[in-house]
């Protein structure tokens, strides 16, 4: 409430004064039927469908002894493990497990686009989906067994997430200043 009340950075991405929406009624009425919703699905969820997201192998009795065949990790955390297992070396896997959600905080830092937001850049919006796209293999991934084709394909997307930070996104951001750049001389 008090960031949509005192203001915040334009949602639009541009910084002209006559295109900005109102943050204080227009973002907190968008906040709050978001947060319902939320509620209203997990409420769903915790008193009808408790085992929805929840896997057989849960139920078994636990054997110190033997180890289950297919161990999965809960649905959030499987691109993660896919990660995790793309990676020979353990140590390694291990840093490119952690180094996965470390990355999103220099985002800032590689994003060299004049223009913020992603809805005035079509390239960036064909990004994000291929991003997207590979987040999901990921999710598949982690939930297959380590055999021969799920580990190549582990480690194409692994390498994908990565280069999508590192390279894919200064890049776009770099020509899409030089096309502005371009198009604005040209006038």
């Amino acid at each position: 409430m008090a960031l949509h009340t005192h203001g915040s950075n334009n949602p639009n991405g541009i910084s002209s004064n006559g295109d900005r929406y109102a943050m204080h009624p227009y973002f907190t009425f968008k906040d709050l039927v978001t947060i319902f919703a939320f509620l209203l699905a997990l409420s769903v969820i915790v008193f009808f469908y408790p085992n929805l997201l929840g896997h057989s192998d849960n139920y078994i009795p636990a054997n110190p002894m033997s180890t289950p065949p297919s161990i999965v990790p809960e649905w959030y955390l499987l691109p993660f493990y896919a990660i995790l297992r793309s990676i020979p070396n353990k140590l390694l896997g291990v840093i490119a497990m952690f180094g996965s959600l470390l990355i999103l905080l220099i985002l800032p830092l590689t994003d060299l686009s004049r223009i913020r937001g992603s809805q005035f850049r079509p390239a960036m919006k064909l990004a994000h989906w291929f991003f997207i796209v590979n987040f999901v293999i990921l999710m598949w991934i982690g939930s297959q067994h380590p055999e021969s084709p799920f580990v190549e394909v582990g480690q194409i997307a692994t390498t994908f997430y990565f280069a999508w930070f590192l390279i894919i996104v200064p890049i776009i951001g770099i020509a899409e200043n030089t096309l502005m750049d371009l198009a604005t001389d040209n006038n």
